[in-house]
Parts: C-alpha cells; sequence; structure tokens
C-alpha cells in the first residue's frame, strides 16, 4: 500500500499515539475483498496473511502510524464538551487505486485518553450492522465509509448484557469532522488557521485555484453535505444520531451507529431509541445538516484572511437549502424515471403521500412502477405492484383481486388509479428504454432491513458468519434481482408492526 499518514505531521495537542489493545483470541468476521484491492492491501503478502492479527490488535505493521484523535461536538443539540475517538484509532492513511486518501480506522480498538467513562471496546452486533451498512450504502452509490472487515473475540463486553467483544477496520475518505474544529476553537484556537490549511489542502486542493480558498472551502463542505443528506432522503436511509461529531468535512456518511433503512414509509420515523424528541427523525435530517453546519462555521469567524467575515460565512451557508432541494428533486424525478419538472415533481410528491397516507413499503413501491411500464418484462416487480394494490384495497378494508389493472371501488384505490393513469401518460412522452433504466438505477431491489441485519447478528452469535456473506453479496449488487435472495429480504414488515428503533451501544 502507499502509505501517506499526513495527520501525525499536525500539532500533538490534536491527537493521542498510541497502539491497540489486543482482543483475546480474535477470528475471522468477514474480510471485504472489493476493498481489499481498492486499498491495495491483497498486494501485500504481509498484511493478507495477517490481517486478523492487525483488526485483533495483535500485530502493527511498521509502515502503520496509530492514533486517537481529539474532537468535540454538539450531542442532540447540546454542546457536549471534549469527545475523541474513545474506542477507535486511525491507523495508518493511504492512496488507494485512484490516488485518493483513505483513512484506515481499527473501532473496538481498547481505551484512549478520550474514552471518558466507555471501555474502549464494540459488539459483534454493532460491527455486524455498520460492517454491513457501509457495504450497502456504498452500493447504493451513497458517499460512506466502508471496511475492510470485521473480526469477533473472546473478549467479553457488557452493555445491556454480556456479549463477545469484535473489531472493525473502518475504511473512509476522512476521519475529520465539524467536531474536529469545534474541539480546536475551545481547547486550542491557536491552531485554527494550521488546521483548515491542512483540511483545505488535503481534501479540497482544488479551492485552491479560487479567489479566496478558504471560503471555497467551506462552500464545497456544505454543498457536498447537503448533496450526502439528499441522497439518506432518496433511499430511505436514516443516520439516527446526526451530532455534530458525527458528521464529516467530506460530505461522507460517518459513524451511522443507530441507522435504518425506512420501509413502511413514515417520514417521522425515528430509529434512534435514545432519541426521545425526535430530534433525528428521518424528515428533520436536511433541517439538522444545516443547523449543523451553521455551528461548524461560526467558528470559521476567528479567521481574518481570505474575505472570512459573518456575511461571508452566511453566504458560505446559503447554497445549502438550493443544493439539497436541486439533488433531491432530480433524483426524486429520476425515481419515476421522468425529467426534473413540475409536472413530474407533482406526480412524486403526490406519491409520496400515498405510500405515508397507506404506509406502504418504501423501496418496493418505487421499484415496482417497472410493472406499470414495462409488465411483460418485470415479472418480479409485478408482484411488489400486486402486493402494493392488494394493500390499498385491504387499507379500505375491502377485498380485491391481485391483479394491478382490478377496477377501483375505494378511497385509496381512487387516488391509485388517478395518479396512474397520469402517470403512463407522462410515460408515453418519453423514450421507454431511457424510463427503465432510470427506474432500475434509481431504485434498488434490496436494502439492508433491520430483520436482515438481525437474522445475520443471531447467527454470528453462534460461530455462524454465512448468513453475513450472504448479504454481503446480495447488497453488492442492490440494483438488480438475485436468484440468492430470499423472500424476507424483501418482505415488508406488518403494516401495524412498529418499526423498532436501535440502541446507540456498541
Amino acid at each position: 500500500m502507499r502509505y501517506q499518514n499526513t495527520y501525525t505531521n499536525l500539532d500533538t495537542r490534536l491527537y493521542h499515539r498510541q497502539p491497540p489493545t489486543p482482543l483475546d483470541n480474535p477470528r475471522v468476521g468477514h474480510f471485504n475483498t472489493q476493498v481489499a484491492e481498492q486499498l491495495g492491501w491483497n498486494d501485500d503478502d504481509d498484511l493478507m496473511t495477517r490481517w486478523v492479527e492487525i483488526l485483533g490488535g495483535h500485530y502493527v505493521p511498521a509502515e502503520f502510524a496509530p492514533l486517537s484523535m481529539a474532537y468535540a461536538g454538539h450531542q442532540f443539540g447540546q454542546w457536549a464538551g471534549q469527545l475523541g475517538d474513545g474506542r477507535g484509532l486511525l491507523m495508518a492513511q493511504v492512496l488507494d487505486n485512484n490516488d485518493q486518501l483513505q483513512d484506515l480506522h481499527l473501532k473496538g480498538s481498547g481505551l484512549t485518553p478520550y474514552s471518558r467513562m466507555g471501555d474502549g471496546r464494540a459488539v459483534l452486533r454493532s460491527t455486524i450492522r455498520e460492517y454491513l451498512c457501509g457495504h450497502a450504502l456504498n452500493q447504493l452509490n451513497i458517499p460512506a465509509s466502508n471496511a475492510l472487515g470485521f473480526v469477533v473475540s473472546d473478549t467479553p463486553v457488557r452493555r445491556e448484557r454480556m456479549e463477545a467483544g469484535a473489531a472493525l477496520m473502518r475504511v473512509a475518505d476522512s476521519h475529520i469532522r465539524l467536531g474536529h474544529v469545534e474541539w480546536i476553537a475551545s481547547f486550542a484556537p491557536d491552531l485554527l488557521a494550521e488546521f483548515t490549511d491542512y483540511m483545505l489542502d488535503t481534501y479540497y486542493s482544488e479551492c485552491r485555484d479560487s479567489d479566496q480558498p478558504v471560503l471555497a472551502f467551506l462552500q464545497s463542505v456544505v454543498e457536498r453535505t447537503a448533496r450526502m443528506i439528499a441522497d439518506w432522503q432518496l433511499i430511505g436511509f436514516a443516520h439516527g444520531v446526526m451530532n455534530t461529531d458525527n458528521l464529516s468535512i467530506t460530505g461522507s456518511t460517518l459513524d451511522f451507529g443507530p441507522f435504518g433503512f425506512m420501509e413502511r414509509f413514515n417520514p417521522a420515523w425515528i430509529n434512534n431509541h435514545s432519541d426521545h424528541t425526535g430530534r433525528y427523525a428521518y424528515q428533520n435530517q436536511p433541517a439538522i445538516g444545516h443547523w449543523n453546519l451553521n455551528v461548524w462555521l461560526s467558528h470559521f469567524m476567528r479567521l481574518t484572511q481570505d474575505g472570512v467575515t459573518r456575511d461571508s460565512l452566511a453566504e458560505c451557508l446559503a447554497v445549502y437549502e438550493p443544493t439539497f432541494m436541486q439533488h433531491y428533486q432530480q433524483g426524486l424525478c429520476a425515481k419515476l424515471g421522468l425529467p426534473h419538472q413540475s409536472e413530474s415533481l407533482k406526480l412524486a410528491f403526490e406519491f409520496l403521500t400515498l405510500l405515508e397516507d397507506n404506509l406502504l413499503d418504501y423501496t418496493n413501491s418505487f421499484r415496482a412502477l417497472l410493472a406499470l411500464v414495462a409488465p411483460e418484462d418485470c415479472p418480479y416487480e409485478q408482484q411488489l405492484l400486486d402486493t402494493l394494490v392488494l394493500e390499498l384495497g385491504d387499507n379500505a378494508n375491502n377485498e380485491i383481486g391481485t391483479n394491478a389493472d382490478t377496477n377501483i371501488s375505494t378511497d385509496a384505490q381512487q387516488v391509485w388509479q388517478a395518479w396512474r393513469e397520469e402517470y403512463l401518460a407522462q410515460i408515453s412522452l418519453l423514450d421507454k428504454a431511457a424510463v427503465i433504466v432510470s427506474l432500475q438505477s434509481n431504485n434498488p431491489v434490496y436494502i439492508l432491513r433491520n430483520d436482515m441485519a438481525q437474522r445475520a447478528i443471531l447467527a454470528a452469535e453462534q460461530g455462524q458468519f454465512e448468513e453475513v456473506a450472504r448479504l454481503y453479496e446480495l447488497l453488492a449488487s442492490p440494483y438488480t434481482v438475485q436468484d440468492r435472495a430470499i423472500e424476507l429480504d424483501t418482505t415488508a414488515p406488518a403494516r401495524n408492526a412498529r418499526q423498532q428503533p436501535i440502541s446507540c451501544s456498541s
């Protein structure tokens, strides 16, 4: 691998150098061959043969430079003071096959000076969830951390119960969070200019060509964050804990602990059991992104160079809403196979209302639209469409057949039929092949549903990792119908079943 451990060149107040604390008897969980190839990890025999030892903390290659980062943050809207890597270490930074810098971050590596009341460990269930989610998001073309692999061990870890300790080698384009700047502003303000230059030169070097590089950098962070959150909304992803210390400066999804993928469509859905007020509900994510960036940008008032003023920072933040709306609206129209125009948006929002009013499955309902456009070529999607129509009838306590062309006799079906006719009228004006491509490439067949992850976790806790491997392969091609799938992979929960919130404990 091509090492480029640049973070170690920064002021030592920003981190603490230390090795990982070994796990007891680490064993293979799963290894991500895609990420290994991306990093060039598989070109090194020593890394390949000793990867379990490395993730288990028993072996640190000479080129690694492990350290824990200091940062701060606002948690659930409240200033939390100093935080930092309490159970993870930035083990190394490398250039991947695309010459992009990647962080190798070992999560579950033991106590650090920033552990506070924690034990420095991670448990198997949360490790599997993060491993599969990072893989899923990347294959859904959403910027996100991924992972090289994970190991399980005999180290006992106490959470709500005693669990097996595990470790995950997370790979991300950066582990610098909005909270890094918050820490500097509170505890080492003299470092702000130097650290800003480091962020700019390392991750936004193209901004050096601007007349005002710092402002160009700040605006780019705002834009990337807006697009990332729009991607979340489009796919139905809820991060769950959007504290300022959990948002990356690169606009890449990071630290998704109590995450969830939307099943039955409920915009007010809360997927974090600690979020008692619904601050981080799915529908609130765009507003929280704006709030976090506003907090972050305010600290740059300390800089006096490059035209940084209160007004110029406000102008940087002002691009957030139009960037989000443009990206989200374009994506929403693409999910219908339609061009981005007012008529398409009207149809899109009417469809979302239909899903919400009838608690239909978000992923399956969008994918079912293929059966309207090309019913003869889409047998799987035809089944989804039949289920959609059947549920509309059941929702009105009216028994109907399972054919999508059944005559409507209920309010819900009347809304559906009117929408369907208008949608097909717009589709008829477009190139059918292009519509099909848009529908197939913007509406996945498979997402990581909670029950899927839970089945893999329960098996892994019995020492069986075959389900993790199957889901890894399934989620590697989320837009393609696959024979390896089972019915439960795409089955929506019962309409009256509450989508369970996820614990933050990991």
